[in-house]
């Protein structure tokens, strides 16, 4: 990154880059971000400061529309990829307004480039059974394997939600009578789900016959549900190895992750009927329009099946 010099020679910071290690420290103490968020942000705004000193810009008070809009239009790649850097640079700007260091957002009339609308690829519901069903055996690993896969098609939780889910959240009486477990989802939000009676079983199985048995390896207690062959907390890198293997041994030839289940238990449940506000809730989305994005994906299906099925489709 370009840096000002001082009169004496000595290498130093410019206003925009303290102000920006000032806003990394906000992300990570006052709102807690994570590791790979707070390593995404100065990544994205790295690039856009050293754009801003390359044009004779180093103070947050010198930077103006035209120049915001400038370095938007010269980004290039993947538009998952500039929309993340124009979030990051907004998010920066309106952080210098709400801490007076400049009275006006001067990227609040920035536009992000439109992304293509992507369709969730969901399983059909052969697939998912032939998946799980893949998953066979009562050593401790099988039926770990077993109760997560259940669980995340079960539910919809998303992979991060699943491993952090801790034996309170199911140990609670009345959420086992209730079949139904405590889920923590994005800005430790709490939501509480249904379980079918596939998936409590699956994971009855694997806390009473398993999972003390791989706690035992490690020697120390942990809360999480969900643990490793060596009794610590299950990774994501170790969630998406079981659920490759899974896909390999059912055929499964599509790329998939831990997230195709979500799509599929939300694509299955809209199409088996079910209010768009219902799954709302149980996904855990905030808006509405987030979830009808599965509408479409049930009215495709429809479609399909119409032509392939009514002798005057085509």
């Amino acid at each position: 990154m370009s840096t000002g010099t001082s009169d004496t020679g000595a290498t130093r910071r410019s206003e925009l880059e303290r102000n920006l290690e000032h806003y990394v420290r906000y992300l990570t103490l006052e709102r807690g971000r994570s590791v790979h968020t707070i390593a995404a942000y100065r990544r994205d705004l790295a690039g856009y400061l050293d754009y801003l000193a390359d044009h004779g810009v180093t103070e947050s008070g010198a930077v103006s529309f035209s120049h915001v809009q400038a370095y938007v239009e010269s980004l290039q790649g993947v538009a998952t990829t500039v929309a993340r850097k124009v979030s990051s640079i907004k998010n920066f700007h309106r952080y210098l307004v709400d801490e007076k260091v400049v009275i006006d957002d001067v990227s609040a009339r920035v536009v992000p480039p439109a992304l293509p609308a992507r369709l969730p690829q969901a399983l059909s519901i052969a697939e998912v059974q032939s998946l799980l069903e893949a998953v066979s055996g009562d050593d401790p690993p099988a039926l770990r394997d077993r109760a997560l896969l259940e669980f995340l098609y079960a539910t919809g939780a998303r992979i991060s939600e699943a491993l952090t889910l801790t034996l309170d959240d199911i140990v609670d009486e009345t959420l086992r009578t209730a079949a139904a477990i405590r889920v923590t989802g994005k800005g430790n939000k709490q939501r509480i789900v249904p379980v079918g009676s596939y998936a409590r079983a699956a994971l009855d199985a694997y806390l009473t016959r398993a999972r003390p048995m791989l706690v035992a390896r490690h020697g120390r207690a942990t809360p999480m549900v969900f643990v490793g062959n060596r009794g610590a907390a299950l990774s994501r890198q170790n969630a998406w190895l079981i659920l490759r293997r899974a896909a390999e041994k059912a055929g499964v030839s599509r790329a998939i992750s831990p997230h195709t289940l979500r799509h599929s238990f939300a694509t299955h449940v809209l199409g088996g009927g079910a209010d768009i506000r219902v799954v709302q809730e149980l996904l855990g989305h905030s808006s509405v329009s987030t979830t009808q994005i599965y509408t479409k994906v049930t009215i495709d299906t429809l479609r399909e099946v119409y032509q392939s099925a009514h002798p005057r489709a085509r």
